[in-house]
């Protein structure tokens, strides 16, 4: 049976009544649990580019590893590799052909790690924490983006030790995105900065902060012609914004929306509000998924600017979320992201990954 080909099976795998608790909310979605999850936190999702047949998956953590499963259409997971860094993996992107992933660490290094041969060798040094790590495929050059929290972004060709080119950042490198050719990381002390990378990558614009609030994730979104256009940024107050790089009337397109927050956003009443912790747009209908430190998954049209879905609640945060290549799959990651401090971490607590078909719930509003 196919979960994520053409027909949707999804609903029909007839989870078992029996052995389960009622009080058991760790996966309240009935969603695919991913087997063999990492042993920590788990912070970077990402799935492989079309180029390759099926789909496979990548996750960093918290255990200093990345492990590697593909995923078949019946929604089975099959573990298949991990590499280790020797510090916690905050970032991982694959190569365009599907042949390398790319992972970056607390260790201070990034490393490229070959699939095929299963080895992963040191491409990027910086003097602080990688956070992230984004391949870069331009008509004259490929690269790999590395920022780190020593405040540079480097960029290397994978064969030398030394970057063909590091930029100073205001301050440490908090999150970043690349569709070429756009660039946009997001910094310490609101800071956010658009690069172009045609010929080669350079500054194009910084931009004051739409969010009051420390900045948490970003994606950048593309246009009707398939080009970048804008992002959506997240911070740790519950916030989204959109943002366009030439937007018509900026005043009216570009705009922020409440999101994870408790007993509603339209309430007078006092809120917990979370964070942000992920940002992913559907590859085919452009709508969006926002995941949060209040454990639930949104879905999102920018356009009709409406909320398209909400979870039901995890037992703890979602730390990390990603589509695969058609928009199928959306797989979300349930771990401890350490947001109300060590007294509510839990060792005994497991991590889990889970796998949703996204094919339907993410249609936009009304179809134009």
């Amino acid at each position: 049976m196919s979960l994520f080909g053409t027909t949707s099976g999804f609903g029909t795998s007839g989870t078992s009544m029996f052995g389960s608790t009622g009080t058991d909310n760790h996966n309240p979605m009935k969603d695919i649990e991913v087997t063999s999850s990492p042993d920590d936190s788990i912070g970077c999702l990402s799935f492989s580019p079309p180029t390759l047949p099926g789909n496979f998956l990548i996750a960093g953590s918290w255990a200093n590893d990345v492990r590697c499963w593909e995923v078949q259409d019946s929604g089975q997971t099959i573990p298949k590799a991990q590499q280790m860094h020797t510090g916690p993996v905050l970032d991982v992107c694959w190569s365009d052909d599907g042949s390398k992933v790319f992972t970056a660490s607390c260790d201070k290094t990034a490393k490229m790690w070959d699939l095929n041969s299963n080895q992963a060798i040191q491409i990027a040094q910086h003097d602080a924490p990688v956070k992230t790590v984004h391949w870069i495929k331009a008509p004259n050059y490929s690269c790999v983006m590395t920022g780190s929290w020593d405040k540079t972004l480097k960029f290397w060709d994978t064969r030398s030790s030394n970057p063909m080119m590091v930029l100073q950042l205001p301050e440490r490198c908090y999150c970043a995105d690349v569709i070429y050719p756009m660039a946009v990381v997001a910094t310490a002390e609101r800071g956010l900065i658009v690069y172009q990378l045609e010929n080669q990558p350079s500054e194009f614009r910084r931009i004051e902060s739409p969010l009051k609030h420390q900045h948490r994730c970003v994606a950048i979104f593309k246009d009707k012609q398939n080009k970048p256009t804008g992002f959506a940024l997240g911070s740790i107050e519950g916030r989204v914004a959109i943002h366009y790089i030439n937007p018509p009337n900026p005043a009216k397109d570009n705009f922020t929306f409440k999101c994870h927050r408790s007993n509603g956003t339209n309430t007078s009443a006092p809120q917990d509000i979370y964070a942000v912790n992920g940002i992913a747009f559907h590859p085919v209908h452009g709508t969006l998924a926002t995941v949060g430190s209040d454990g639930r998954f949104s879905f999102w049209d920018k356009d009709a600017r409406t909320k398209l879905k909400t979870s039901e609640q995890l037992d703890q945060p979602i730390a990390a979320c990603c589509f695969n290549h058609n928009g199928n799959i959306f797989a979300y990651a349930s771990s401890y992201d350490w947001s109300k401090g060590h007294e509510f971490y839990n060792p005994q607590k497991k991590n889990y990954i889970f796998l949703r078909n996204a094919a339907e719930e993410l249609k936009p509003r009304n179809k134009k």
